[in-house]
């Protein structure tokens, strides 16, 4: 048996052996430690970016904010109230004029399952939306007034369609077992409206 034994007061140390063990793993984190940095450096540019163009977009809401409340405060005074009045009139005539009840009727017949019908339809409009429907509805069961709710909420042309109460008919028609009071906004081709929920 053979042992090794180093009596020497400074026992020889290989430096390549270590640099080539630790070495490696220093240059990798001093490599990692750069791309944090960098990427670090990135998002702040980004974000400081990012903050430049929302205090841009904010004075620009805040003008425009500004140039409403003038507006409003011109049309607001004494000597300006007729025209704003009238012009107000003119504009809801001239959406009430548009309202299309052939179109209204084409958009529910796509809609309407068999054996379901319109008992009335009442249009109501809004500063918020265009039009809101109020119907009644009849039908020999209360799935296929079900169902049409569910065809309107699918159709492009009726949103947020619900149930508001069932309707007693008072002299029912043979075949209407049960009439519905529904609720719908109606979005003709080519409009488009903000959700209210």
């Amino acid at each position: 048996m053979r042992l090794d034994i180093n009596l020497a007061s400074h026992p020889y140390e290989d430096p390549r052996h270590f640099w080539l063990r630790w070495g490696g793993a220093l240059a990798a984190v001093i490599l990692l430690t750069m791309v944090l940095v960098y990427s670090a450096g990135v998002g702040w540019y980004t974000a400081a970016h990012d903050r430049t163009l929302i205090h841009e977009r904010e004075q620009q809401i805040a003008e425009r904010d500004n140039e409403e409340q003038k507006a409003q405060a011109l049309l607001n005074r004494r000597e300006n109230r007729v025209i704003r009045d009238r012009s107000q009139f003119l504009n809801d005539a001239f959406e009430r004029k548009a309202f299309s009840w052939t179109k209204v009727f084409e958009d529910l017949e796509q809609v309407m399952p068999a054996r379901v019908h319109v008992v009335s339809i009442t249009p109501a409009m809004s500063s918020d939306h265009p039009l809101e429907l109020s119907l009644v509805v009849a039908g020999e069961s209360q799935e296929k007034v079900l169902e049409l709710v569910r065809n309107m909420e699918d159709s492009r042309h009726f949103r947020q369609a619900a149930i508001v109460s069932q309707v007693n008919a008072m002299t029912p028609v043979a075949g209407d077992n049960v009439q519905f009071n529904i609720s719908s906004l109606y979005v003709p081709e080519g409009t488009t409206i903000r959700s209210a929920r």
